[in-house]
């Protein structure tokens, strides 16, 4: 097989890391199948959406590619990686200044995203967690965590939870259940959301959950049992 230059290497390295179980040997294997070999920018270049699914649908044994689990935003996010488009993401929104008790009675919520401000990352294959500070009326950009070196851990959702060990609430496309279970471990509150989203809109939905929070969210705000109890009764 001939040596892939860096920067296609990158290409579908990138690609890869949007497709839930599809690693990099496998991406290689479906695009030599595809559009032959030895793999360059214009045979990546010709790779379509339709290629991809099908692709990947035979390694699950869904030749038609419309049941492989991968969401079709995520297929195309893996298209413009291949074809050069997205080797850097400039639209990353700005991180705002924050100081611990500059926002009172608010929370640490993690965002998996594979591009810009979109909620679209799985737990396991996301790029980065953007990381708000959220209250009642308050939202602001606190953090942003590239998972880059999740791929050399040992355990890689271990590292993962970790990296966003700091949060109450991780939205996310979707997470497996031995993954879900080291995030609860770290007191972390996963949710997940199916459709792409931006963050802000997902943000802002949430909000309305501080008017009436349930009890895990009442005690990362910081309210007593006494307070927590209440509430429940009067519930």
């Amino acid at each position: 097989m001939a040596q892939l230059s860096r920067e296609i290497a990158l290409r579908i390295a990138l690609a890869s890391r949007v497709l839930p179980g599809v690693d990099v040997p496998m991406l290689i294997g479906i695009l030599h199948d595809k559009v032959g070999s030895p793999l360059d920018d214009d045979k990546l270049k010709a790779i379509t959406v339709t290629n991809l699914k099908t692709g990947i649908g035979s390694l699950d044994g869904e030749e038609d590619g419309e049941d492989i689990g991968i969401g079709l935003a995520n297929i195309k996010l893996a298209i413009r990686y291949l074809w050069g488009e997205e080797a850097e993401d400039e639209n990353l929104p700005e991180i705002m200044p924050y100081h611990e008790g500059d926002m009172p009675e608010s929370i640490r919520v993690a965002i998996a995203s594979n591009l810009g401000t979109l909620l679209n990352g799985h737990f396991g294959s996301c790029i980065r967690f953007l990381v708000y500070q959220l209250s009642r009326n308050d939202c602001r950009l606190v953090d942003i965590r590239s998972t880059i070196d999740a791929d050399n851990a040992e355990d890689k959702n271990m590292f993962r939870a970790q990296l966003i060990k700091d949060c109450h609430v991780l939205f996310i496309q979707s997470i497996g259940g031995p993954a879900a279970a080291k995030v609860i471990r770290a007191d972390i509150y996963p949710i997940k959301v199916p459709e792409v989203i931006e963050a802000a809109e997902k943000l802002s939905e949430f909000q309305k959950v501080f008017d009436a929070p349930p009890p895990w969210m009442a005690k990362a705000l910081g309210r007593t049992a006494e307070e927590r109890k209440r509430f429940i009764l009067e519930e």
